[in-house]
């Protein structure tokens, strides 16, 4: 993780949980989209998250700070938008995968810290996320993931973390095996999750920044901050 930028400001809790402010002083300015706190509190990252924020870490002169981001744009999943390739639909119906969901997030997270080299998603982090859990009834944590022969108990294979806030669901962070035999299970599980989530009434699936090509391969759209931030305070 590299040191921050010049430029990267402050953004308390008074300010996070403070709507006028955000919105007369921080949605408007197109020139930031990082902040940063070191607030590592259950109230602050559930304050930020609540605000269209979504928070990695970072670290300046070797001391780890949250870095909650209002971003340019956000890639949104309508789930009518879902397209399911080719490659998918076989998986589908020869190995009918069965995806698990679960408030325990341990497991999954350690797979995101073994596949990806100096992540964000760092121990601090990981605690932050765990005391979340059944303190405000607007906002979940989850795991999701694809295991190894569709058995609760096997090797996971694929997976990803995320929280939901009203009827909407946003994703953080995931892995996938780089296995061969394993290849198009990371789609496989994004696809079992929009299912999901359409199934159980969510509104739309936040998945974040809007460079990455595979979410727009799955059906995403891109939409401006201003037309994100009026989407979402409509749904949580």
């Amino acid at each position: 993780m590299s040191d921050i930028q010049l430029g990267v400001y402050p953004l308390p809790y008074d300010a996070v949980t403070d709507l006028s402010f955000l919105t007369k002083y921080i949605y408007p300015d197109m020139r930031k989209n990082y902040y940063w706190s070191d607030d590592f509190s259950p109230e602050y990252y559930i304050a930020q998250a609540k605000a269209g924020f979504i928070a990695v870490t970072d670290t300046f002169e070797g001391k780890e700070l949250l870095l909650p981001e209002i971003q340019f744009s956000y890639a949104i999943l309508h789930f009518e938008d879902l397209h399911i390739s080719k490659k998918v639909k076989k998986l589908l119906s020869q190995k009918k995968p069965k995806l698990h969901i679960t408030t325990n997030i341990d497991t999954v997270i350690e797979q995101i810290q073994h596949y990806h080299k100096n992540c964000w998603l760092t121990p601090q982090y990981h605690a932050t996320l765990k005391e979340t859990l059944y303190i405000d009834d607007n906002f979940q944590m989850i795991s999701t993931y694809i295991t190894e022969n569709n058995e609760k108990n096997g090797r996971l294979v694929s997976g990803e973390v995320g929280y939901i806030i009203g009827n909407t669901y946003t994703s953080l962070s995931g892995f996938s095996s780089r296995e061969r035999e394993y290849r198009n299970y990371g789609t496989l599980q994004l696809v079992l999750l929009a299912r999901f989530l359409q199934e159980n009434d969510f509104s739309f699936w936040n998945l974040g920044q809007s460079y990455m090509p595979y979410k727009f391969a799955l059906g995403a759209k891109q939409y401006d901050r201003y037309d994100f931030l009026q989407l979402w305070y409509e749904h949580i």
